[in-house]
């Protein structure tokens, strides 16, 4: 599948941002706000379209791919390494794409941002994402918990 990546804009963030993923993945749910527009308008998140112009997903580097967790774990602390974030539009979840996806966004660091070494969060429960990453190379370095009002979210931080 060719895919085009291009910085975020607008009308995309406004799409992103209302993607509702089911359950146990509703964790990477936006709530459609100014506020999450405006994040996904932060300069760091990149669009991706098929060839019909269709969107299928999005990338983000640094600290928008970072869990917020304040670095109370210190498992962001090397800073020759950038952070990847992705996700890919609910419907299209489970569809065999992920490997590609995530190529195809490895790809765009290494060119445009020239990047050595780079890392991603991933939460535990998440085997089917998991999956796809290690066949791409990333390992497991390190593992936290974040709590909040209504949960306990166990992340794994892997590096390629």
């Amino acid at each position: 599948m060719k895919m085009n990546i291009e910085p975020m804009n607008y009308d995309g963030a406004k799409q992103i941002s209302k993607w509702i993923y089911k359950e146990p993945y509703s964790i990477y749910s936006m709530d459609g706000s100014e506020n999450c527009i405006s994040e996904l308008l932060n300069g760091t998140y990149f669009l991706v379209s098929d060839e019909e112009n269709n969107i299928i997903g999005y990338y983000c580097f640094g600290e928008s791919a970072q869990v917020p967790v304040e670095n109370k774990f210190g498992v962001y602390n090397c800073k020759d390494i950038i952070d990847i974030g992705l996700g890919i539009k609910p419907n299209l979840c489970g569809q065999g794409i992920g490997l590609e996806f995530l190529s195809n966004g490895l790809n765009f660091a290494n060119n445009k941002l020239s990047v050595k070494r780079i890392r991603l969060t991933v939460a535990a429960f998440n085997q089917r994402a998991i999956k796809v990453y290690k066949s791409a190379g990333f390992e497991k370095i390190n593992s936290f918990v974040r709590i909040s009002e209504t949960e306990e979210v166990e992340f794994w931080v892997m590096l390629k």
